[in-house]
């Protein structure tokens, strides 16, 4: 098939495609930010398939921009995190192999005390790099590095960081790697946030006690509430490689086809149960949890919560797999709050947010027992929270449990 063949037949799809317009699914959304509500996207709708490749992700993403002209720059960062996510994809099946030097440890700490394993670093790497040569990020931060990156770049031939600037990238480069060792499902988390592109920050000169009233204004730019979030993904690496991601018009899975080396839409418009039976939480700290949620599940466990339903346990410790397997089936994934983690252990800004928007564009609710997640807004960049998430009759369950006993104190 000649080109002029090619490009007729791409034209004839994308004219064969309609649209349909969705406001986003925020349960719980009484004061959002009015940021947010712009990105009421018009997600495409394909009524016009090739049997062969599907509808990969550059189709979908030129279409989405097609009918979406703001969100234009956000079709070159997801080309971005298509290459990553397959490279990363790549570097984890192959880390078991001798020859790949990739297991064990780097030898390193990270910002929150972790010992940093040879993967983190190189996908961190890999990652950074991919998004920063797109020439759309002004700003980022990652799970391991110290503080958020300037990325605008000083050097003569690197002219296109001169180009845009306008999203600020967050991201967890390879969440659950202390489980890959042992081929353990892990992903990678990611959330884009607008950026206002006349902030320049010198974050090496720059602290709480030393930040100019701009920068100060500038960092907080990076450190915004869940919904400012622009778009959010994940990728998880386990038999297959799916990439997960939202645009603020619902949430759409693709499985990367090895074959063919692309991401082909398989889950579209993905619709997580109302209500299940199955709890996703690290059970041996029952007795840590606040009083509420421990309540709530020991009555889920004897079948005597609003469902009626019986629960069982599924959980892998990783919390891509755990809430890939939570938006598919339903159920409610957590990490609380606990004795001895009040503050929760995951990240707000490169995790809980992000998935927490996923989630909710799939029809689900996020919570941390007090507070709607996507609400908080974090005061550094990797400041923690607690976080229960899934199936919205299951999760409100758990709010409702939190404020009747709110109201039980205060009486």
């Amino acid at each position: 098939m000649n080109r002029i063949a090619v490009f007729s037949s791409t034209i004839l799809l994308i004219l064969a495609s309609r649209v349909e317009s969705f406001s986003p699914a925020n349960p719980l959304s009484k004061n959002v930010d009015s940021r947010h509500i712009i990105h009421q996207a018009k997600a495409p709708v394909f009524d016009e398939v090739c049997d062969v490749t599907g509808i990969t992700l550059k189709r979908f993403m030129s279409e989405v921009v097609l009918l979406n002209p703001e969100l234009g720059e956000l079709g070159t960062l997801f080309g971005a995190i298509d290459t990553a996510c397959k490279a990363i994809s790549n570097l984890v099946k192959r880390s078991q192999l001798p020859s790949s030097e990739t297991l064990g440890y780097q030898g390193e700490v990270n910002i929150q005390g972790e010992d940093q394993k040879k993967l983190d670093v190189i996908t961190n790497d890999l990652l950074k790099r991919a998004l920063r040569f797109t020439g759309r990020l002004g700003v980022l931060a990652s799970e391991e590095e110290d503080e958020p990156l300037d990325l605008i770049s000083s050097l003569p031939n690197e002219a296109i960081f001169s180009d845009t600037e306008k999203y600020v990238c967050v991201f967890d480069p390879l969440d659950g790697s202390s489980n890959v060792d042992a081929g353990i499902p892990t992903g990678t988390i990611i959330g884009i946030y607008e950026h206002d592109e006349t902030c320049a920050i010198d974050f090496d000169d720059c602290t709480d006690d030393e930040c100019s009233e701009q920068e100060a204004q500038c960092l907080a730019n990076t450190l915004q509430a869940g919904n400012n979030l622009v778009a959010a993904a994940y990728c998880l690496y386990s038999s297959s490689t799916f990439l997960v991601l939202t645009l603020g018009a619902g949430t759409y899975g693709f499985t990367l086809d090895e074959n063919l080396g692309e991401f082909i839409l398989s889950h579209p418009a993905m619709k997580i149960p109302e209500t299940s039976s199955i709890i996703s939480m690290n059970e041996a700290n029952t007795f840590m949890w606040d009083q509420p949620l421990q309540d709530t599940v020991m009555k889920w466990k004897r079948g005597e919560g609003k469902s009626g339903n019986s629960f069982s346990s599924r959980y892998i410790g990783s919390m891509v797999g755990d809430v890939h397997r939570t938006l598919l089936y339903g159920g409610i994934f957590g990490y609380p709050s606990d004795t001895k983690n009040p503050n929760g252990k995951l990240r707000l800004l490169y995790e809980g947010a992000p998935m927490s928007f996923i989630v909710e564009q799939a029809g689900g609710l996020a919570t941390t027992g007090k507070q709607r997640v996507m609400e908080i807004t974090p005061d550094y960049v990797h400041q923690r929270v607690p976080i229960i998430l899934g199936s919205k009759n299951d999760v409100q369950e758990v709010i409702d449990a939190y404020e009747n006993a709110s109201a039980s104190a205060v009486a």
